[in-house]
């Protein structure tokens, strides 16, 4: 077993708590079109735990994410997050340290270690420089470089942000991709930061509350693969 490649540029949609059920569902499937439509980049659906086999069962070509796991061994720990569970349900990839699901860096650094275990993606959050560039010591698959203000407020990091997080984290570890996400609306936002330099993006509110949800998935995968030309 081995992780599983990822393609650059990214895109990630991480609907949180918004969508769940059929919903999420119905998503994921519209980002496995993409997904087969764009085979040069990689797509990434995050689930609620609940769901992830229903999406890793009607895709193959989308990397299912989890919201979180633990750093917990099969044993005690009820009420936890198992990654043994995450990966058995369909999950190849995960969110650790989220700024809504923070945690001490200690457990960032055994919870990286444990999703390397199991060839689980780790998708780390950083709200600031200073603490991108602690995480990068733990050579995570992904960091997300995303201030805390500016998460779904529909205002993007400016460019002197994004550019010194993606040379702070290549000084470091140079093999860990940059995904900048913060306040990412639209397909014109994702053509932005990808040609800025990041590896990857995503997104949550935009795509959830615009009007056509499904349309706003496809133009945004399909910015972040025009802005890899």
């Amino acid at each position: 077993m081995s992780k599983i490649k990822i393609k650059t540029p990214f895109f990630m949609f991480n609907p949180k708590s918004y969508l769940y059920g059929n919903d999420i569902v119905e998503m994921a499937i519209v980002a496995e079109e993409m997904a087969e439509k764009f085979p040069d980049l990689s797509v990434f659906v995050t689930c609620p735990f609940a769901n992830i086999s229903h999406v890793a069962t009607v895709t193959d070509k989308v990397i299912v994410s989890a919201q979180h796991i633990d750093s917990l061994k099969p044993g005690r720990g009820m009420g936890h997050v198992l990654p043994e569970a995450v990966k058995f349900a369909g999950a190849d990839a995960t969110f650790i340290n989220h700024a809504e699901r923070p945690v001490t860096f200690d457990e960032i650094v055994k919870a990286v270690e444990r999703a390397d275990e199991l060839d689980i993606i780790t998708i780390v959050c950083a709200n600031s420089l200073k603490e991108a560039r602690a995480i990068a010591t733990l050579k995570p698959d992904i960091i997300l470089c995303e201030p805390t203000e500016l998460i779904g407020t529909g205002n993007t990091s400016d460019e002197a942000y994004v550019t010194s997080t993606n040379e702070a984290i290549k000084a470091i570890s140079p093999d860990t991709l940059v995904m900048q996400a913060a306040g990412i609306s639209n397909a014109d936002d994702v053509f932005k930061v990808i040609k800025l330099g990041a590896d990857g993006t995503g997104c949550t509110s935009g795509i959830t509350e615009a009007l056509d949800p499904k349309q706003m998935l496809r133009d945004m995968i399909e910015a972040a693969e025009k802005a890899s030309k």
